[in-house]
């Protein structure tokens, strides 16, 4: 592996890993904040549908960041053949993933609710305006 192509690549592996901490630093605080009502709630758990925040643009903020995180670590690493195959693999399972597991989940837990929610939010949002929030500096 050429040095001069590890050198180009880390940099934007470590902006990257920095996105995916924030986007599911994002999605977590929204949950921590107003996702649970009863305080025997697990710290990890919701007993609450939270649809504000980020959440009032996409289903999954904590999975988009959990999707960046092979192609950061493959951008890091600077393999070619991780970037362009193995990361992108394992992008695409933990989205399918996530997605099955997490959405049958919420629809089992929260219901008719989740399903008018689905159809509101994308589970997933690329708009710039979606992006811009997800991935802001908090203070």
């Amino acid at each position: 592996m050429n040095p001069l192509y590890h050198i180009l690549t880390l940099p934007f592996g470590l902006f990257l890993m920095s996105m995916a901490f924030r986007a599911a630093a994002a999605g977590g605080r929204e949950l921590a904040k107003r996702g649970r009502v009863e305080r025997e709630t697990p710290r990890l758990e919701t007993d609450r549908l939270v649809t504000s925040g980020i959440y009032a643009h996409m289903r999954h903020p904590m999975l988009f960041g959990l999707a960046l995180v092979p192609i950061a670590l493959a951008l890091i690493v600077g393999s070619p053949v991780y970037i362009l195959i193995v990361a992108p693999l394992e992008t695409i399972f933990i989205i399918v993933m996530v997605l099955t597991l997490e959405e049958r989940e919420c629809r089992k837990k929260f219901g008719k609710a989740y399903e008018e929610y689905a159809l509101k939010v994308p589970a997933l949002c690329f708009k710039k305006e979606c992006l811009s929030k997800l991935f802001r500096k908090r203070e």
